[in-house]
């Protein structure tokens, strides 16, 4: 058996290859929401404090229509619409009513978008899958615990059922959350068609025309696909198909190293699957910073059952058919010469994420899109062809291209709603996180070390660089999990953080000390005073903070949060 995972990035393929400010007076009794939107709390207790909800929204909008302020809908249908019910546009919603703003979601498919259905959620279930069977199989690992595993297996249908699960529980709760806090949840694909009106409705139905105030355009991505490769969705598919786990190849070739190439290479070779993957660049994991992608390569691919080719690209990629493999043909990334071609059982195209923003009736409003994407100014701002701003009119998420990921969608939409409700607030993409949740993790937050140190020289200061393992945690080793380093990119004459990255327990959980840090402004004089419980993990990030060297004399306080 032999599995080729084959790994190029969009951009390199598609070339020749991409809250703020919480609201005043919010009282301890509201309804909460933690984590991602997706975590919205459970149904009866949402349901319980709709009555609540409504009662706040009536007095705030109240209040808002007396003084002339955003909060009355000034003759409009709605003071704000969203185009798109994913995570995005579901953080957008929520926080519109807690301002008291009168709004609606259009979603054309389901709610949840690609990350709670065909994305981030059901992939963790996966992950998580993954994860107790690589720790199973490992023999030594198990015997250094004193346990003992006679042996071990799977049922692909019901791991593939969990995986389905749990994404049918978060969009019910996601559109349960929107339903009891008075968010009108519209069906049909929207439109733009004039200036502040949207236009919406199932094909072969008749549309309906409602007028907003306020506009955020929230309709995500989709799997990019290049040229030449043949989507059949049996044995050669996108994360779409991969994630209902219809079957687990022998042989497997994942084209792309970049984030959901990784995951997919941890849940296919632990559950007994060979992999190969083949990446357009001349390195693994393109945008990691490239000590921690050495690291991670070392740890994560090559004590497993994976082989690759980089600087190639996958020219063309036939499905299976009347017994005969999926064929790959490969050509040199440079200079375009045949180099093999690869006989697979499967294989899996990961090369990134494609904007969906075709069809939204972007041309009646004078807005060119660029490579698809919407183009936005730093408050998210639509701006037209002219390069102007189009009034009321905003786009958050992945169709903007900024930062794709589900939870810069969200903080994105609650910085347009702080705008709406007149407060200024321009989001600093620095400061949001990053995660691939592979066995160990990996996550990171701001400037790898390349660009930091390309930033000092443009801009005339020093950087130090300092690390910590996850060998001298105390917690780390009582779990037999000392594979692990956190690396912190720093300026040493004013102690502000440029960037951390970590590898290893629980990264994804790790990073956020540091990603609050950069987003509040917090300096390193300050978090080397800050108390770590112990023997916990976050005291990786302590040793790390405490282990920066800062200039004497740097000023310990700190009131603005550092610019993007």
């Amino acid at each position: 058996m032999h599995a080729v995972s084959i790994s190029a990035s969009a951009s390199a393929i598609a070339s020749g290859g991409a809250r703020s400010k919480a609201a005043a007076g919010r009282r301890a009794g509201e309804i909460r929401f933690c984590g991602i939107p997706g975590d919205a709390l459970a149904c009866d207790s949402l349901r319980a404090s709709h009555a609540a909800a409504a009662t706040r929204r009536a007095v705030v909008r109240a209040a808002a229509s007396a003084n002339g302020a955003t909060g009355s809908s000034g003759g409009f249908d709605y003071d704000l619409v969203i185009i798109g019910a994913g995570v995005g546009g579901h953080g957008a919603a929520l926080h519109a009513v807690e301002e008291g703003l009168k709004t609606a979601i259009i979603e054309g498919d389901v709610v949840g978008g690609t990350c709670v259905n065909r994305g981030c959620v059901p992939s963790k279930a996966l992950l998580a899958v993954s994860g107790r069977m690589r720790e199973l199989h490992d023999e030594h690992h198990m015997k250094s615990l004193g346990l003992q595993v006679s042996s071990t297996g799977y049922d692909r249908q019901a791991v593939a059922d969990h995986a389905n699960n749990l994404a049918s529980k978060i969009r019910s709760n996601l559109t349960n959350s929107m339903k009891a806090m008075g968010v009108d949840i519209l069906t049909g694909f929207g439109k733009i068609v004039g200036k502040q009106k949207v236009r919406y409705g199932k094909v072969g139905f008749p549309e309906k025309e409602i007028t907003a105030k306020n506009i955020i355009i929230a309709t995500g991505s989709v799997p990019f696909v290049p040229k030449g490769i043949e989507i059949d969705g049996k044995t050669v598919f996108t994360s779409d198909h991969a994630l209902k786990l219809e079957s687990v190849p022998d042989w497997i070739a994942i084209v792309g190293s970049g984030y959901i190439g990784l995951e997919f290479s941890d849940v296919y070779t632990a559950l007994g699957s060979e992999v190969t993957f083949v990446e357009a660049l001349d390195q693994l994991m393109p945008g990691f910073d490239p000590e921690i992608a050495k690291l991670a390569q070392r740890v994560l691919i090559n004590t497993r059952k994976i082989d690759y080719h980089t600087g190639v690209f996958a020219s063309k990629i036939t499905p299976a058919k009347d017994g005969k493999p999926v064929l790959i043909e490969l050509i040199d990334a440079k200079t375009k010469e045949h180099k093999e071609t690869l006989e697979v059982d499967a294989a899996l195209i990961a090369t990134g994420r494609a904007p969906f923003t075709s069809g939204l009736g972007l041309e009646n409003i004078n807005v060119v899109t660029q490579r698809g994407f919407i183009p936005v100014d730093e408050r998210m701002q639509v701006t037209d062809a002219d390069g102007n701003v189009v009034p009321n009119l905003f786009c958050i998420g992945d169709a903007n291209g900024k930062l794709m990921l589900a939870h810069a969608a969200s903080a994105q939409g609650i910085s347009v709603v702080e705008q709406i409700s007149g407060r200024d607030h321009i989001l600093n993409h620095l400061s949001i996180p990053a995660a691939c949740f592979t066995h160990p993790e990996i996550s990171m937050v701001g400037l790898t070390e390349p660009q930091a140190r390309e930033k000092a020289d443009n801009e005339g200061f020093e950087v130090s660089v300092v690390k910590t393992s996850f060998k001298a945690n105390t917690k780390a080793l009582a779990e037999n999990e000392g594979d692990g380093i956190a690396k912190m990119i720093y300026r040493p004459d004013t102690g502000e953080i440029l960037g951390v990255h970590i590898l290893g327990l629980h990264a994804a959980d790790l990073i956020h000390e540091a990603s609050n840090a950069i987003a509040l402004g917090t300096r390193l004089q300050e978090l080397k005073l800050a108390v770590h419980a112990h023997p916990t993990l976050s005291e990786v990030l302590d040793e790390l903070f405490k282990a920066a060297k800062v200039n004497s004399g740097v000023s310990h306080s700190v009131n603005e949060p550092v610019a993007a």
